[in-house]
């Protein structure tokens, strides 16, 4: 969502030749991004496969593997500290947010983006069915609602001027039925709803989609704050 990306990279309020590492970089994009606008952005991920992915992509960035709990940097040697759809993967985000104190330099700031996995808005004739695989979805990922507590988080850890903001995306065409899909088919797969449940709510997303029924929110929660 490049309407994210742009939102994050004026939170963190980069002076030219800043300091920034962007946290669980992925492919890079953002890394890129931030490079053009000046920054010396790094990107961390801990997945070698996308670090040789983004240093294909943008041979001229700086990515290297690492992990969220434990960045390769000095202490207070970044002005800015970014992780895009990234805490909800961690089994301790609160340690997470501790090393991102540690390498920030005092006023520099920090960026979250990420969502609440229970609070995926999907229309449906069956809610009861579309509220067990949004739930039963959540419950397959290590910290389904941690931006619910990222502002206490960075609170606890001595953060300043913590803000938050939420964007919503809305779908409303066939374009998001892989998505839809792969939600219920995942589900499906660890026993929480039946193969028939998922054929017949699969099957109306599908007609939904094709009739211009459909309907997907994702709301999207940004938190920054100020290292002091």
């Amino acid at each position: 969502m490049r309407e994210l990306r742009t939102r994050s990279y004026e939170l963190l309020d980069l002076a030219p030749d800043a300091a920034v590492v962007d946290v669980g970089c992925g492919a890079g994009r953002a890394v890129a991004e931030m490079d053009e606008q000046g920054a010396r952005a790094v990107g961390i991920d801990p997945a070698e496969r996308m670090i040789s992915l983004a240093r294909e992509r943008w041979p001229s960035a700086d990515f290297r593997v690492a992990d969220a709990y434990d960045l390769p940097f000095e202490d207070a040697s970044v002005h800015g500290y970014r992780a895009d759809k990234v805490y909800h993967t961690l089994d301790d985000p609160a340690r997470a947010v501790a090393e991102a104190r540690r390498v920030l330099s005092p006023g520099g700031r920090i960026v979250l983006i990420g969502q609440d996995w229970d609070t995926l808005l999907i229309e449906s004739d069956d809610a009861a069915l579309t509220r067990t695989i949004v739930h039963a979805r959540a419950d397959m990922i290590p910290t389904p609602r941690v931006v619910r507590r990222q502002r206490q988080l960075l609170l606890d850890e001595g953060f300043a001027d913590v803000k938050m903001e939420v964007h919503t995306s809305i779908s409303t065409g066939p374009a998001m039925l892989p998505v839809l899909t792969d939600l219920a088919t995942k589900v499906q797969s660890v026993g929480a709803i039946t193969e028939a449940q998922a054929e017949a709510w699969i099957a109306e997303q599908q007609e939904r989609g094709q009739n211009g029924r459909l309907f997907f929110a994702l709301p999207m929660f940004i938190t920054a704050a100020t290292r002091p």
